[in-house]
């Protein structure tokens, strides 16, 4: 039996251009304060969609649903080739990474792991400080929560690719693909949200919070500065931010069993 592999190379084109999407939004950031760097983030995202958009022209074709060793190898080339691309920034701006050191702090980022190479934070552009944060939280989700979301409008089946990273092996998930998503991301949006303004009423600028938020809800950690909290001698912050990783990991744990009735 033939192994297509079509379908994974065409959802993956998909994730690739969810990235490039994600990149406007530290160009916006740069392009506020005047910052050079918004030209590497346009010009990272110009080559990560034109790729992602032709692995997905190229790999069009009616398909069902995925089977088991499809989903597996999605899952491994998802977060193999969305790190790649997710590290240009890192290469070409500011911080001028080696490529192992960019993919290493991309992928960290991703599987929100929060080590860091990155030293002088508190020196970099508020584009490439942003572009960590919000690969965390992307990586919060994860390729579950991306791949729930996305696959079923692209008619292949979202569940599977749940299975093939959850733990829990229940026979019934209590929504459908399409239904668990928006639940997953209303609750994602929700705790963000409210993290944001709680850091901020706590005494971070409206900057620092946004990227807090994302890293603790993510669970990943990340910060604007080489002291971290620290450098803010804050309890009130300390606190906000110990409730809402803690609100995080149950979030992250919550999508990984399903809803499982």
């Amino acid at each position: 039996m033939t192994f297509d592999t079509r379908p994974v190379f065409f959802v993956v084109g998909a994730l690739i251009n969810v990235l490039a999407a994600a990149m406007m939004v530290p160009i916006i950031v740069d392009l506020r304060v005047g910052n050079p760097d918004w030209i590497v983030f346009a010009i990272a995202s110009a080559v990560t969609l034109s790729f992602g958009v032709q692995v997905m022209l190229t790999n069009r074709s009616p398909w069902g649903a995925l089977n088991l060793r499809q989903t597996f190898l999605l899952t491994a080339l998802a977060w193999v080739i969305v790190c790649a691309f997710a590290s240009i920034p890192f290469m070409v701006s500011q911080a001028a990474l080696s490529p192992t050191d960019a993919y290493f702090e991309a992928m960290s980022a991703l599987t929100t792991t929060g080590s860091t190479v990155i030293t002088g934070l508190d020196r970099l552009p508020p584009g490439l400080l942003l572009w960590r944060s919000l690969l965390q939280w992307l990586g919060g989700i994860g390729i579950i929560g991306m791949g729930i979301a996305i696959l079923p409008f692209l008619r292949v089946g979202g569940m599977q690719l749940f299975r093939s990273e959850s733990s829990d092996r229940s026979d019934k998930v209590a929504p459908r693909a399409s239904d668990l998503a928006i639940a997953v991301t209303w609750v994602y949006l929700t705790l963000t949200v409210a993290c944001i303004g709680a850091l901020t009423l706590a005494g971070m600028s409206w900057f620092d919070a946004i990227n807090h938020a994302m890293a603790a809800v993510s669970t990943g950690g990340f910060s604007t500065r080489d002291a971290s909290i620290a450098g803010w001698e804050n309890a009130a912050i300390e606190w906000v931010l110990v409730v809402f990783m803690m609100l995080g990991g149950m979030g992250r744990k919550a999508q990984l069993c399903g809803i499982v009735r």
